[in-house]
């Protein structure tokens, strides 16, 4: 794909740098000029660079340094070909290095302008020279010169269009990093935000009421009650139950840190509960038992449990399957349900507003070296994740299979 647009420029460093490449040339011009003497028309030549081709540099290398973005004018592409054209015309035996500055100024401006920039700076350059080759006494003639001609077409708009394309798809690269980037920054403050409410409306509550009923269990104790000793003695012990529950949950949900603890069926089969609870989904299990190192059974868990959510959230599904296998010197992950699925499926893999969730998916695969491909249909949507294994990293074990009640244990 050819994108045409013109990439932004994040510094300004390129453009000046290029300034200073163009008045280094002319200076070359001028050196090579005072050795070389029996050069035709020398005097012509001389006039040509020091009067026109110098002051141009020097007044670009001012005005890159001064002003980057008015240096990328693509005028200033136009005053480089019209530069070299008149060079032509002063001289026609400067044919030869005419084109190699030609082809070397299109190239270099197609990186700064972008394809749609470089093939209309290459249309311009081919447009005045080609012309003045055929008119001009130059030192080449006949089919020779149509040779030549041709070839420096066909080099100026390929030059455009590969230094564009390389220029558009290392912006694009930055710019999907920044994005990414921007977004684990967000993520981790919403995620230290969620825990940070969590733990202040759920545990931190529930131990301060622990703390008083402790508080109270003496004077229970030495009154002789025994039914209301018994009775704090049980709401103490649920209160610490379900906190021990609530902090698993939250360790769960905070991915790889969790599964030095916790491997991937554990946590898949402890937010079993939680989506029955949330979703009114069943989930079936079929899991491979593999030693699989937290940096990779972090990501697929969370890959799962956004597959897991968005079927019961979005998808209305009844049932989900969740497998993980090895399959050769892959892991393969496969999440399927019977939900109402979608057939956009490119708009779906976007990182627009309403498929952030299936972009991190995407992302969380492609950090682990792995591939990410989902099928959907109205019938269900089946999201499937291969994950390279590092050396060791797994051993095949017993395969574990849990029927969709696995919740209620």
């Amino acid at each position: 794909m050819i994108s045409l647009g013109r990439p932004p420029i994040e510094s300004p460093e390129p453009v000046v740098k290029f300034a200073a490449v163009r008045l280094l040339l002319t200076l070359s011009a001028l050196v090579t000029l005072a050795v070389v003497h029996d050069f035709p028309h020398h005097g012509r030549l001389t006039a040509v660079v020091l009067g026109v081709a110098l002051p141009w540099a020097i007044a670009m290398l001012y005005v890159a340094r001064r002003w980057p973005e008015v240096a990328l004018n693509p005028l200033v592409a136009v005053g480089d070909i019209v530069l070299l054209a008149l060079t032509e015309l002063a001289v026609p035996q400067t044919y030869a290095p005419v084109r190699f500055l030609a082809l070397f100024f299109i190239t270099a401006h197609a990186q700064f302008q972008g394809t749609r920039g470089g093939l209309m700076i290459a249309a311009l350059g081919c447009g005045l020279l080609v012309p003045i080759s055929v008119l001009a006494d130059g030192p080449i003639d006949g089919e020779l010169l149509g040779f030549y001609e041709a070839l420096f077409v066909v080099c100026a708009f390929a030059g455009a269009v590969t230094a564009g394309n390389i220029r558009t798809a290392e912006t694009a690269g930055r710019l999907r990093a920044r994005q990414v980037s921007r977004r684990m920054i967000e993520t981790e403050s919403e995620i230290r935000r969620r825990v940070a409410d969590s733990l202040h409306d759920g545990p931190v509550q529930e131990l301060v009421s622990l703390d008083m009923m402790l508080a109270a269990l003496p004077a229970a104790i030495e009154r002789g009650e025994g039914d209301e000793v018994r009775d704090l003695l049980r709401e103490m012990q649920s209160i610490a139950e379900r906190n021990i529950q609530a902090l698993r949950d939250e360790i769960v949900g905070l991915g790889p840190y969790a599964f030095r603890e916790l491997s991937f069926e554990t946590a898949v089969i402890e937010c079993i509960p939680v989506w029955r609870r949330r979703y009114g989904i069943d989930v079936r299990l079929d899991i491979e038992q593999l030693s699989l190192s937290p940096e990779l059974s972090g990501p697929l868990f969370l890959i799962a449990q956004e597959a897991v959510t968005n079927a019961g959230r979005h998808a209305n599904a009844a049932t989900v399957s969740v497998s993980l296998h090895r399959t050769d010197s892959q892991v393969e992950l496969l999440v399927v349900d019977d939900g109402r699925g979608f057939d956009d499926l490119a708009p779906a893999m976007s990182e627009g507003s309403g498929h952030i969730g299936l972009a991190s998916m995407r992302e969380r695969a492609e950090l682990t070296g792995g591939t990410l491909t989902i099928e959907s249909s109205r019938r269900g949507t089946t999201v499937r994740v291969r994950v390279p294994l590092e050396h060791g990293g797994a051993a095949k074990g017993p395969k574990t299979e849990l029927a969709k009640d696995a919740g209620r244990r």
